[in-house]
């Protein structure tokens, strides 16, 4: 028999579960039913069942909303108004991917260009690429799953989802939605194991398609030299998003989207604002401002409203972050606020001029802390930002036209923000790492086109 898992509240360690897992024959099994599913052509779903069903689970997850909201708050530690808008965010992202089917097909392809290309008529249609497989991240235990499931779902493929291991519920209860929506199980299943031998089994198996993947870069880029000939995939890693800040910019008007940037979700976000190139004109009037407010920010319990910064998802991570700042701060650099609530909990900080090898300077700090640098020339700063291997979102904020566009331009990233902060997103714009930072491009529709291939059809002798 495989253990069960065992699931913790983030912000206690509160035994909040016990899950079973799966095994070799169990994911073997998973494996074949959906491959079974989406080798029988005439049984696949039509479009209107598909929107069907994908609405009738909005609607279920409207009606759940508060239930789980309190199910992201106790097993992530996403403080519970935080959990709440994830859980909107689901809904719609459900809509989105319905709707989206309305825009989803072919083209026409021009043919009577040549001789050879006379008295025929061609185009293109859309077709579910195979069977997915998902492994999620923690972070946003419910909409990264949606947004596995809703594209493939929409598009019609069989697919498996592998929720992160201290997160599993969520995922676990919105398939059950889609369930009770009337989606056959065949074509929506949850793999779940901590071993990862297992987990690596699955996403290179022969008989998928595609692999979703959300999480380190470690695992990710690995998973991907391991996948079989044809097999596609997506990548979603992590970076240390950079944020201008020109002399022009209201230092009093932005700091509170600063704030937003940097520490939603205890920092725990992909594209949280990590780097803070401020110049040297504001830089005291700005780091002051800054670490007023993050000073004013309230630490603790997510599963309470007024929360507004709670756990990190493991004690390990605590340490972890900890460590890093004190090898900041040793070698020099000014710290404002931190210090440890508990066990799983870091009071949020400011680092002022860190050096460039800290770890905090050069690495993903997913943790509730900010960076802040001076710079006199833009160019400088610039260069800074783009020089380690990741590129995802970043931001300018500039009350400058000229200085706001060159930014914009010169930042090496998928999504430059202008006036807004790096972890800005909505869930029908392309999302994508570059460099080190992921693979593909994420998003409902962009997913939705990910997970399809283009099938075309020429007819010969049309009069």
């Amino acid at each position: 028999m495989t253990p069960n898992l065992k699931v913790y509240q983030a912000f206690d360690r509160e035994l909040i579960a016990e899950i079973p897992t799966d095994d070799a024959a169990s994911l073997e099994h998973k494996l074949d039913v959906a491959a079974k599913a989406y080798a029988d052509r005439d049984g696949w779903l039509p479009a209107y069942r598909r929107m069907a069903i994908l609405r009738r689970v909005s609607e279920l997850l409207a009606e759940n909303r508060d239930r789980f909201a309190l199910m992201i708050a106790r097993e992530g530690g996403k403080p519970l108004t935080d959990a709440i808008i994830e859980v909107t965010r689901g809904i719609d992202g459900l809509v989105n991917a319905a709707d989206e089917l309305r825009n989803f097909g072919g083209k026409e392809i021009p043919m009577g260009l040549t001789a050879a290309s006379a008295n025929r008529w061609a185009f293109t249609t859309k077709e579910p690429i195979g069977v997915v497989a998902a492994i999620s991240a923690f972070n946003h235990p419910l909409n990264l799953i949606i947004h596995q499931i809703a594209p493939a779902v929409a598009v019609g493929c069989p697919v498996i989802v592998k929720p992160a291991a201290t997160t599993p519920i969520s995922c676990i209860e919105i398939v059950k939605l889609f369930w009770e929506a009337g989606l056959d199980e065949r074509w929506c299943q949850t793999f779940i194991t901590e071993d990862n031998a297992l987990a690596e089994s699955f996403a290179t198996d022969q008989r998928v398609a595609f692999l979703s993947f959300i999480g380190s870069a470690k695992v990710g880029w690995y998973l991907k030299s391991k996948l079989p000939p044809g097999t596609r995939c997506a990548l979603e890693h992590g970076g240390a998003a950079p944020v201008i800040v020109d002399r022009s910019a209201k230092v009093d008007a932005i700091v509170g989207t600063i704030v937003k940037g940097g520490y939603y979700h205890a920092g725990q976000v992909c594209v949280s604002a990590q780097r803070l190139f401020v110049h040297n004109d504001i830089l005291t009037s700005f780091t002051e401002a800054l670490a007023a407010k993050v000073a004013s920010l309230r630490v603790g319990d997510p599963a309470l409203k007024e929360t507004e910064v709670g756990p990190l998802i493991l004690p390990r991570e605590t340490d972890r972050v900890a460590s890093w700042i004190k090898e900041a701060t040793d070698a020099g650099a000014r710290q404002f606020g931190g210090g440890r609530l508990s066990e799983t909990t870091l009071l949020p900080s400011v680092l002022l001029d860190p050096p460039a090898d800290a770890k905090v300077s050069r690495l993903e700090v997913f943790g509730p802390l900010t960076c802040v640098y001076g710079y006199s020339d833009v160019d400088e700063a610039i260069r800074i930002a783009n020089s380690l291997p990741y590129a995802f979102q970043a931001s300018v904020f500039s009350s400058d036209i000229a200085v706001a566009l060159k930014a914009a331009r010169h930042l090496d990233a998928s999504a430059v923000l202008v006036n807004d902060h790096t972890a800005f997103r909505t869930d029908w714009m392309p999302f994508a790492g570059r460099r080190q930072s992921g693979y593909g491009v994420g998003g409902i529709p962009w997913t939705m086109e990910e997970m399809a291939d283009d099938k075309m059809v020429v007819f010969n002798g049309v009069s």
